[in-house]
């Protein structure tokens, strides 16, 4: 395998895991024009949280998949499945579905898009040496915030000059191109899975090091939903912010923080540790936190600062976990490994956001950025070694 080739397969696991993100991510950005259609905004951001509910509830299943079939032809099965699932919801949206159509053929296509995290994935720790791992890693993890980005600049346009039809049809071009990519430049990487994998020792029983990872990156997510969700809303609201000028401010931080997972992953293969920076970030989230919710609590213009900052450094573990996770798991197990890490974490953020949303209404924002400090600390005390 060339350099350049094993480069391609990683800009093609980019695409596949993008797929998932514009579908997870993509539907909020259509509640504006669903609402001026007459849907209510509950029952919208009910909709809006179908593919999330769908991937949590076969995330487990499509790993335990990948550890016995291999990640091109679960890739292939799970693509497909996406294009014909958000196909059909589109269709379903042009004829005039009511909302439970709708959030079933959203369900159908977070449920069937849920292998493209692990499953690219392992592709990257297949592919690439150890050296490498870290900083590939991070360029797989810009799936998330490069997603929330072509939703953003897509489907809110096309859904107010076309309709919200047109916003469903972003979904079905995403998934389109990953599939085709996929098709024509993935391969298996050597020793992906066998039969004899399927007996290899369960990981978790050896030591506590997966759950602790898992453990520590669910803390680290409470931030991180606490920043994503709500910081458009603390701009425009509470700073007084023209909505332009706050999307424009997001979108910039969400491509900084992207260049920053990169940066994580490289700085963990110069130290050749995943744990040692994740226990950096973990105390710097802590803290900017903190300063977040006490320069806002005091109204400081340099909260904004302090905002773009904790939002780049707040998730820049999320590339070394994953690295950590399908290392030490092995291929036998790293399927498994990475779906329990993205379920838990899809969990907690299902389960964060209205609490937050909570504190934000009672106390405002400086309690909820306070509180959201704490999780970090929690984290940085269960933050395990390097294996061996």
């Amino acid at each position: 395998m060339s350099d350049a080739r094993r480069w391609v397969i990683l800009a093609t696991s980019l695409l596949a895991a993008m797929a998932t993100t514009c579908l997870a991510s993509g539907v909020a950005f259509l509640i504006p024009r669903l609402h001026a259609d007459g849907m209510s905004l509950p029952a919208a951001s009910v909709l809006a949280s179908a593919p999330m509910v769908g991937m949590v509830a076969t995330t487990v299943l499509w790993g335990w998949a990948l550890d016995r079939v291999g990640e091109r032809r679960i890739l292939l099965l799970s693509l497909s499945l996406t294009v014909v699932a958000t196909a059909a919801t589109t269709v379903a949206s042009a004829l005039g579905a009511p909302t439970w159509g709708l959030w079933l053929g959203l369900f159908t296509g977070g449920a069937v898009s849920a292998s493209t995290n692990g499953a690219s994935g392992r592709i990257v720790v297949g592919w690439f040496p150890a050296h490498q791992r870290g900083t590939a890693m991070g360029i797989r993890q810009m799936a998330q915030p490069l997603g929330v980005g072509v939703t953003g600049l897509t489907v809110p346009v096309l859904a107010q000059h076309f309709g919200a039809t047109a916003g469903f049809a972003v979904f079905v071009v995403v998934a389109v191109i990953a599939l085709a990519a996929t098709a024509l430049t993935i391969v298996d990487p050597p020793h992906s899975t066998s039969a004899a994998g399927t007996d290899a020792p369960n990981p978790y029983r050896r030591t506590n090091f997966l759950v602790r990872v898992h453990a520590v990156s669910v803390l680290l997510v409470v931030p991180q939903v606490a920043l994503w969700t709500f910081v458009p809303a603390w701009l425009m609201i509470a700073r007084h912010w023209p909505p332009l000028q706050a999307g424009v401010a997001v979108t910039a931080t969400q491509v900084v923080a992207a260049l920053g997972r990169i940066a994580a992953g490289r700085w963990s293969d110069r130290w050749g540790s995943r744990m040692r920076p994740i226990r950096i970030i973990a105390a710097l989230a802590a803290l900017l936190m903190a300063a977040l919710a006490a320069t806002d609590a005091i109204g400081s213009p340099v909260a904004v600062l302090v905002m773009v900052a904790a939002s780049i450094v707040v998730v820049a573990d999320n590339g070394l976990a994953f690295t950590a996770i399908a290392e030490y798991a092995g291929p036998a197990w790293s399927g498994r490994g990475l779906a329990i890490q993205n379920t838990s974490q899809y969990i907690l953020s299902a389960a964060a956001v209205p609490l937050i949303a909570r504190i934000i209404e009672g106390h405002g924002y400086a309690w909820a950025y306070a509180l959201s400090a704490v999780p970090p600390l929690l984290a940085l005390a269960l933050v395990p070694r390097d294996p061996q």
